[in-house]
């Protein structure tokens, strides 16, 4: 078995493989505003698209980052795009009613149409592509789950799904683990280093201002405004728009209490030879299972690398540790890798709700939008710009969202103690199949 050491390339990078062409900005020395009619705190897709439409209204609006804008995870996901929300129409019908259900999933849709639009429009070079999304059954029982599903066509918007069997997989992976699976040919990839700086571009266009390394300690109302007390001094706000998602901290602790950081962690390959990728990933797709613990896995923009992503350890960890881990599933499931080394490994930190549903409200001026379940490239930049509309006091700025319940649990502060049994637990799901 090679030692971990030699799994490393010479040149290995413990960061995002998306910042060799899009590296953070430094430290941002613009003066802090004594107010702002909006104050944005986070500077990921969820704040540049929120400020987009308050600068745009008007609204002086100013964005602040406790890092450099976008340090989160807007340059660390893996660049996937989908309809978004997990629960399926029968799970929300039962919560919500059908009404509700099937505007809670017409919202998911609408999330992946405005993400085209907005790059086209604003000519945002990012590499955006239907490329479609296959999604692998780890079970042979999982495949017929997800026959029937594909079946059912989704009655909030027509995905034009399709399945494909065991002997035929081999046209969207080279890979033999999977037992068939469904084909989503609308879901799109980006490259989320450079869309996060045609963003940033945008937001400060429309008159935004971003100073980063600027951390908020404090937050408190003021008659019918806010006072925040930051790194840099204090300053007034009319509104306050929390963009924080899964670093969201105790600055807001009731918002704390509704979302579970959990460390998402990502490797990419090094250069792998064009003909070796044609038969490995001959259709550009991006990739994910149906496993609890779910494997989410592309090409680089490039057709270069292999990036490959998922959660491979009871608790968070460092990337140099979770690589090793990540690159043994790899070679699970593409064998024919095998002595391929990794350049880049890395992570970010994702907001999972109680419910598996992102939320968005407001509380007399302070807004929100957060707990996108991992598919945060489309809902949080959707999302924002709808709560930046909202915020602009624009009627076009509500979603189905708002009236859903944002939920805790008994004893949780922020802190995911359960995680650990919960990552166990969904092991032992996983092998099962169920």
């Amino acid at each position: 078995m090679a030692s971990q050491s030699s799994l490393f390339t010479s040149d290995f990078k413990p960061a995002p493989y998306w910042w060799d062409n899009a590296q953070p900005e430094p430290r941002t020395d613009a003066a802090l505003p004594d107010e702002a009619d909006v104050v944005i705190i986070g500077s990921g897709y969820t704040g540049l698209h929120a400020a987009i439409q308050t600068a745009r209204e008007g609204l002086s609006t100013l964005i602040l980052d406790a890092e450099s804008a976008g340090f989160g995870c807007s340059t660390r996901n893996g660049g996937q795009i989908s309809t978004s929300v997990k629960p399926d129409f029968a799970a929300l019908s039962s919560r919500y009613g059908e009404k509700h259900a099937t505007d809670i999933l017409k919202e998911g849709q609408a999330s992946l149409d405005y993400i085209e639009r907005f790059v086209r429009e604003e000519q945002i070079n990012c590499g955006f592509e239907k490329v479609g999304r296959f999604h692998g059954a780890h079970t042979a029982r999982l495949f017929q789950t997800l026959s029937r599903a594909c079946k059912d066509e989704n009655p909030a918007f027509k995905n034009d799904a399709y399945m494909v069997s065991r002997a035929d997989q081999h046209t969207e992976l080279a890979t033999d683990v999977y037992h068939g699976g469904v084909v989503f040919p609308h879901h799109a990839s980006i490259d989320p280093g450079q869309y996060h700086q045609g963003l940033l571009r945008v937001a400060r266009e429309a008159g935004a201002c971003v100073i980063s390394h600027c951390r908020v300690a404090q937050l408190q109302r003021t008659g019918n405004a806010f006072q925040l007390e930051t790194s840099r001094g204090p300053v007034r706000a009319g509104r306050v728009i929390l963009a924080t998602n899964g670093y969201t901290g105790p600055l807001t602790p009731w918002h704390q209490r509704r979302v579970i950081p959990i460390g998402s962690y990502i490797i990419a390959t090094e250069e792998i030879a064009p003909e070796q990728m044609d038969r490995l990933m001959p259709k550009n797709r991006i990739l994910s299972d149906t496993r609890k613990l779910v494997y989410y896995y592309r090409p680089s923009p490039d057709r270069k690398r292999i990036l490959f992503g998922g959660r491979v350890s009871l608790h968070e960890t460092d990337p140099r540790k979770s690589g090793p881990k990540l690159h043994a599933e790899l070679l699970r499931l593409l064998p024919q890798l095998k002595g391929t080394r990794i350049s880049h490994s890395w992570n970010g930190f994702v907001a999972f709700s109680f419910d598996s549903l992102m939320h968005k409200g407001q509380d007399n001026g302070l807004y929100y939008a957060m707990g996108y379940c991992g598919s945060g490239v489309g809902m949080a930049s959707y999302l924002g710009m709808r709560m930046g509309r909202q915020a602009a006091g624009r009627e076009d700025g509500k979603t189905a969202f708002d009236t859903v319940p944002f939920q805790t649990r008994p004893l949780y502060t922020g802190n995911p103690w359960f995680l650990a049994p919960s990552v166990l637990a969904y092991r032992l799901r996983d092998r099962l199949g169920v």
